[in-house]
Order: C-alpha cells, then sequence, then structure tokens
C-alpha cells in the first residue's frame, strides 16, 4: 500500500450528514492532518478509513483495492479515543495478547522492541493502571504499530500528553515517515501539528475548506479556513 485515496466520500446517520464530499489523497511518507471543530465529522472519516464505518457514498481505494477485507484491515493501525489497553494487565501482557491476536510469527521479540521504543523496557511487568496518561498513550500507540501496518490512523494522540511525551510521540511518527508508512491523524494541537504534517485537511461541518492562501502558520491558515466557511 503506498497510497489512500478518498474519492467524494459521505457518511449519513439517518438525516444527519456528518461528512459530504471529501476527497483527498495521501502518499507513502506523507502525515496528513485533520483538523476542524469538534463534530466536524474528523472521527468519523478516520473510523471509515479503519474499515469500521462504511461510507454512505463514494471510495476509500488502499493503493489498489477497495473494500474492508481481512488483507486491507492487517495494513492498517489505529489509535483512537478508547486506547484498548487492560489496566489489570502489565504493558508486556497487554503487547503480547495483541500480538498473538495480530498472529506476528515472534511475539516475545515484537513486545520487545515495542517497550523499547516506548521507552518503557524497564516499566515492562508493571500493571497499566499505575501508569500515567502519557505512559499508557505510549504502549497504545506501540500496540497499534506491533504488525508495522503501513497505513496509520491517529485520533488526538496528543491529548492529554506532557512535553516529554508528546516529543516522543512525534519522534515515533517522524520514524514510520521515514519508513514510508502512510499517516493520517485528526487533532486540536495546532502548534505540535505545524510541525509534523505534511499537509492539512480542514473540515468544517463534515465538509472540505479551503486552505487559505498566503501562508502563515497552521492555527493562522486553520481560523482564516473556519472564519471562510462561517461567512
Amino acid at each position: 500500500m503506498t497510497r489512500l485515496t478518498v474519492a467524494d466520500v459521505a457518511r449519513y446517520f439517518g438525516r444527519r450528514k456528518a461528512l459530504s464530499q471529501v476527497s483527498f489523497t495521501c502518499e507513502a511518507g506523507e502525515i496528513i492532518g485533520l483538523l476542524g471543530p469538534n463534530g466536524a465529522g474528523k472521527s468519523t472519516l478516520l473510523n471509515i478509513l479503519a474499515t469500521l464505518l462504511s461510507p454512505s457514498k463514494g471510495t476509500v481505494t488502499y493503493g489498489i483495492q477497495t473494500g474492508d477485507g481481512a488483507d486491507i484491515r492487517a495494513a492498517i493501525g489505529m489509535l483512537g479515543h478508547d486506547l484498548f489497553l487492560y489496566p489489570e494487565l502489565t504493558a508486556r501482557e497487554n503487547l503480547t495478547f495483541f500480538g498473538q491476536l495480530y498472529g506476528l510469527p515472534d511475539v516475545p521479540r515484537a513486545v520487545a522492541a515495542a517497550l523499547d521504543h516506548a521507552g518503557l523496557a524497564a516499566r515492562a511487568d508493571d500493571f497499566v493502571s499505575g501508569f500515567s496518561r502519557g505512559m499508557r498513550q505510549r504502549v497504545a500507540l506501540e500496540r497499534a504499530l506491533l504488525h508495522e501496518p503501513r497505513l496509520i490512523l491517529l485520533d488526538e494522540p496528543f491529548t492529554g500528553l506532557d512535553q516529554a511525551s508528546t516529543a516522543a510521540l512525534v519522534a515515533r511518527l517522524r520514524e514510520r515517515q521515514r519508513a514510508g508508512c502512510l499517516i493520517v491523524l485528526a487533532t486540536h494541537d495546532l502548534d505540535v501539528a505545524d510541525g509534523l504534517l505534511t499537509r492539512a485537511l480542514f473540515l468544517i461541518g463534515g465538509r472540505p475548506a479551503g486552505d487559505p492562501a498566503g501562508g502563515g502558520s497552521l492555527r493562522e491558515r486553520y481560523q482564516a479556513a473556519v472564519a471562510g466557511a462561517s461567512a
């Protein structure tokens, strides 16, 4: 999978239109940001890309494939609002469980590498219930990356993180970017995103909003896009 293509995607919930006419591409090695206010459709779009929701209209193409087959899902890693960690298990036990679900050929090796990436090798056998938000987030990210997915989807990954945890997460995403992964993330943290994203897609009311011309910081462009959509 070297390209993700979203073509005229819409999603309806009854009469409510959560997304409409969303189109973009993401190439290998790109980090695409989904930016918009609460209720703009960012999480809905991520769930469609993760094959957890089907679009009401339009298509999503993964490389040259469409649909939601097992081979496509095996190439996707997602970190959502729910971290999908078991607090009564240790970090090692959590990662081992998911490594077995993924059917990895050498689970102990993959788990050891994931704990090293998370900077938590020394806390591997501590219960996740005793971890800080930042530590749990790092374990959850490695859970999503354990099977080396080509497409990485992240929903507000920087929420509640301190500066050190944010820097560690950014470094890990940069590493995956250099490895040629496709990364799509939704975030409200515009200052972090400004130095991370390859491109930004502004979503306002479920519809794409134009990226204002004239440059400026990501925050300035976002504010102009919101103002333009409200005019």
